[in-house]
Parts: C-alpha cells; sequence; structure tokens
C-alpha cells in the first residue's frame, strides 16, 4: 500500500535526475504530504524517430481507465498489485504501453501495534536522493468537452504495489515498487510491449534499501504540510 508520500523537488531537479527533456503541465507545488487525487509529476518516454524523449509531465494520482463513464473509480485506482496488473482489465492495456516513474523522496506507511494503534513511519533512501515508484498511466476523455479542447484530456497515474520484503514487513506487508536508476530505461522503454518481458522486468527488480522513522502523527491529516512532517517524532 502507498496512499502517501513526498514530492518537494523543483522540476529542474527532476528534470536533471532523470534526464528528461521535456515538460508539460503546470508545475505542481512542493508537497510533504502528498494525497490521493493530487497533481504531481510522473515521468514518461515516448518513441521519437532519433531517440524516445523523456518527459515530464504533471498527472491525478488515481488512475481513471480510458473506458471509464467518469473520473469516481480514480479514488479506488491509487494502487496496483504488480502480481496482476498484467490480467486487471483497468490496468493491462498501460501495462504494456504506459508505463511510468513515480517521483518521490520518500513515503509514509502505517505500522499496526498489537493494541491496535497505527504508528506513522516515513521511509526513505540513505543512499540516494529520491526514488522512483514503478507506475502507469492512463489519458480519460472528458464527454462534456468538445474533441477540441485541450482540457478534455485527463492524466492519471497509480502505483504499483508488491509484497514488503523482511526487512520492511514490520512495518506494512505492502510497499511500493522501487525502480533502481540503473532500470530507468528499460521501465520506461516505449519498445518494451511484450507481456512476458514485462513480467519478467517485474519480476527482476531488487529489493530497495529503505530506512524507517517514527514521525508525528500529525501527517494524518491531509491538511498538514511541511518539512517538519518527516522530522523524527518526539
Amino acid at each position: 500500500m502507498c496512499g502517501r508520500y513526498v514530492m518537494s523537488r523543483a522540476t529542474g531537479d527532476l528534470l536533471a535526475y532523470f534526464d528528461a527533456q521535456e515538460t508539460e503541465g503546470r508545475p505542481a507545488p512542493p508537497s510533504w504530504n502528498v494525497a490521493p487525487t493530487n497533481d504531481v509529476p510522473i515521468i514518461t518516454e515516448k518513441p521519437a524517430e532519433e531517440a524516445p524523449k523523456r518527459r515530464l509531465l504533471i498527472a491525478k494520482w488515481g488512475l481513471v481507465p480510458s473506458w471509464a463513464k467518469d473520473t469516481k473509480i480514480g479514488s479506488k485506482l491509487i494502487n496496483a498489485r504488480s502480481e496482476t496488473i498484467l490480467d486487471k482489465p483497468a490496468f493491462r492495456k498501460a501495462a504494456i504501453k504506459r508505463r511510468a516513474l513515480i517521483p518521490a523522496e520518500g513515503y509514509y506507511e502505517w505500522e499496526k501495534t498489537e493494541d491496535g494503534k497505527k504508528i506513522p513511519n516515513y521511509l526513505y533512501s540513505q543512499d540516494d536522493e529520491l526514488l522512483a515508484f514503478a507506475g502507469l498511466y492512463e489519458f480519460w476523455p472528458d464527454p462534456s468537452l468538445p474533441e477540441d479542447d485541450p482540457n478534455r484530456w485527463l492524466l492519471t497515474f497509480t502505483v504499483l504495489t508488491t509484497t514488503a520484503q523482511d526487512s520492511l514487513g514490520h512495518v506494512h506487508d505492502r510497499s511500493p515498487v522501487i525502480v533502481p536508476r540503473e532500470m530507468f530505461a528499460d521501465w520506461l522503454n516505449p519498445e518494451l510491449s511484450d507481456k512476458e518481458e514485462v513480467q519478467q522486468l517485474l519480476d527482476s527488480m531488487p529489493e530497495p534499501i529503505l530506512t524507517p522513522r517514527i514521525v508525528s502523527d500529525r501527517v494524518n491529516s491531509v491538511r498538514n504540510n511541511g518539512p517538519e512532517l518527516i522530522e523524527p517524532a518526539e
């Protein structure tokens, strides 16, 4: 499960880190408490004559399939189980055609205690300044707008999850699929469209090395935002 994360970096920093050449959409404000339905940056690649072009796009968190009747379904599709994306109708086309990287500095997870309490943890890498969640994106056509309206197409995404490894399993049994930097090109490759090869790529993702830090329960409310949210709980 991934329901909140941190993305406060400037557009220029993201372009440099992900080696992206183009940007589209109004830059999202920095956030230390990104929540579902927020607009945030994602990284994609599109085919080009000479070489694929890597782009930074602004998308809404919560995937809305192109065939959906309205956008309400997006709130239920913020995450997708990586084990089933190639079979589920909501994700299978995007899994072979529209893969993305979701930049994050870290994410929050709530650890359940024996007495029923939920303790918020901030998980991050001590070695990498940014994480890249594996994601899928889709374009949804708003039927209420004319075809030539620039706002007709809504761009949305979902974050892939997997079974948490032993090092993080005590916090939560699911965790985001994190793509290491050396595999960015493989995951984004627009030429990769074979179902079995996509599955093999997912299976080859190494276990991330992340550090959990207990933080204040102020992060529980989406109304709270600021760098103090990732500081150790007092």
